[in-house]
């Protein structure tokens, strides 16, 4: 049986070609999907919201962290998907004692690239992974980011009460470089908590608010208009910032915009 390396440097012993793939994982189920594994997937998340109608096609094995381990043995997988940080550490250690489980470990733009690369060579759909990492790249290198002058600067928030935002360690993180700004959180590890003098005294240019995993509304906007009197609110599409995998193609075009719109406002 082939062995493959997953992002936790594990090596897993995977079926050729697997048949049965359980993916634990809302953005890497869209990618099995872009890669042509309908019929190869029996199990996702109540949170895999693309494509929308494997939410009635596929059997749902409960939430990111809290999975159905009886659902996930019945469907009897030869490959389960999870990552680091989505998942429960304990539900994916049970899990592997019976199964085999590639663990994806996504902390920046680069990690995101290699995440589809193994992937598509273990589902044997190398080619069409092949295609969309380099369509990826192409889109990136469109976006011509420039480093020199001074980037604007964002607080990405992700949670309401209390505030959270991205840290400098995350995906996040990485893909707010490629709207040519800068995170202002970027000497922070992981989803820090803060306070509202903190965000005040970060000065940010551009408090962003994502649609996830709080769904920030406008209605929300003056919390932050009264801690940052001067800086710009925006709402963002979260998953253009946070899911790796296919996503990150049409995210190039995203962040293009975003940085019209930035250009425009200043």
């Amino acid at each position: 049986m082939p062995t493959y390396i997953d992002q936790l440097n594990r090596s897993i012993e995977i079926n050729p070609s697997p048949k049965r793939i359980v993916s634990l994982v809302p953005s890497i189920t869209e990618l099995l999907h872009f890669l042509g594994c309908d019929s190869e997937v029996v199990g996702i998340t109540k949170f895999c919201e693309f494509p929308s109608q494997w939410r009635k096609e596929k059997t749902i094995v409960g939430g990111t962290k809290n999975l159905r381990i009886e659902e996930i043995e019945k469907l009897n997988p030869d490959l389960i998907i999870a990552n680091k940080e989505e998942n429960d550490k304990e539900l994916v250690e049970s899990l592997e004692k019976a199964f085999p489980v590639w663990v994806s470990d996504v902390k920046d733009y680069s990690d995101g690239l290699k995440m589809i690369e193994s992937l598509s060579i273990i589902l044997n759909k190398k080619s069409i992974g092949q295609q969309l990492i380099t369509d990826i790249k192409i889109a990136k290198e469109a976006l011509n980011i420039q480093s020199s002058g001074k980037m604007p600067t964002v607080a990405y928030v992700i949670w309401k009460d209390p505030i959270m935002v991205a840290g400098g360690d995350t995906f996040i993180s990485s893909m707010i470089t490629l709207t040519g700004a800068s995170n202002v959180f970027t000497k922070q590890k992981r989803y820090p908590q803060i306070s509202a003098e903190t965000l005040l005294q970060a000065k940010p240019d551009y408090i962003l608010l994502s649609s996830e995993p709080f769904p920030f509304k406008e209605k929300d906007f003056p919390l932050f208009e009264n801690i940052c009197p001067t800086a710009v609110i925006k709402l963002v599409d979260g998953t253009y910032f946070s899911w790796y995998g296919s996503r990150m193609l049409p995210a190039m075009q995203y962040f293009h915009n975003f940085r019209e719109e930035i250009t425009t406002d200043a």
